[in-house]
């Protein structure tokens, strides 16, 4: 019992709970309702502790009040109030990731760096996630190399809703494709999607990782190694552009080639 007891109380706390909030809460489920003085004797703290402690989980909504002083009591809410809680919190974060995204591309120009190269990592599929949400900051139409084949594996259900948001924000995209079925369904959006594809013979040119070229900056996603790079260079992303540009050219050669087979 004690173990439990311990367990509950680890995993109150990792979910957000103070420790005093943890006793108390505890204590008054036990209890079912009790005044300040007998929550906070089985709980173990000091009665003005108590008063603040359920002042605190009253706001959460884990407890009311019933009766009025010299009687007043706080009665335990059901436990189901916590998943509530939980969830309230997430779309109220969400809020805030949305705002926040709307100023940091103005945050950023005001940002003050050196000219010098810099190069950042990610890891896992947040970080994979990470470098392509840098993408939508782009000012101008960005340059892919890229097989949606190994993209839908490594981030399912994440593509879908980020081509429509790239497209929201008029954010172009020319792609050099391997010339696969998801490639060819994928095309089939283009113009929805702002999108311009060449596809190459897929035995010959299926590339991976994808890489994205747009500002001054460079995006390798690499699916088998689960790795996300951006490369912030003018110099180093200029001279991807024009390698791109000489790429495209013949990629919508061979892309003509292979709608006539």
């Amino acid at each position: 019992m004690q173990n439990e007891n311990l367990k509950l109380v680890k995993t109150l706390e990792f979910i957000g709970f103070s420790e005093k909030e943890v006793l108390v809460y505890l204590a008054l489920l036990e209890l079912g309702k009790g005044t300040v003085t007998q929550i906070s004797r089985k709980a173990g703290i000091n009665r003005p502790t108590g008063y603040h402690v359920l002042a605190s989980l009253e706001v959460k909504e884990l407890v009311r009040v019933s009766g009025k002083e010299p009687k007043q009591e706080y009665v335990a809410e059901s436990p189901d109030q916590i998943e509530k809680l939980l969830v309230k919190k997430i779309e109220s974060d969400q809020a805030f990731i949305k705002e926040a995204r709307k100023i940091i591309p103005e945050l950023k120009s005001m940002h003050n760096v050196s000219d010098r190269p810099k190069v950042l990592f990610y890891e896992g599929k947040e970080g994979l996630e990470k470098v392509y949400e840098d993408t939508l900051t782009s000012h101008e139409e960005i340059r892919a190399y890229a097989t949606y084949d190994d993209m839908q594996v490594a981030l399912p259900g994440y593509f879908p809703e980020y081509f429509y948001r790239r497209a929201k924000k008029g954010i172009s995209i020319r792609a050099i494709f391997p010339y696969t079925q998801a490639g060819i369904d994928l095309s089939g959006y283009n113009k929805e999607q702002k999108r311009e594809t060449a596809m190459v013979p897929a035995d010959k040119y299926y590339f991976s990782p994808e890489i994205n070229i747009y500002d001054n900056k460079v995006m390798i996603a690499s699916w088998k190694e689960k790795l996300g790079i951006i490369i912030e260079s003018h110099e180093i992303a200029d001279a991807m552009k024009k390698v791109f540009e000489l790429a495209w050219a013949e990629a919508k050669r061979l892309d003509e080639e292979l709608k006539r087979i």
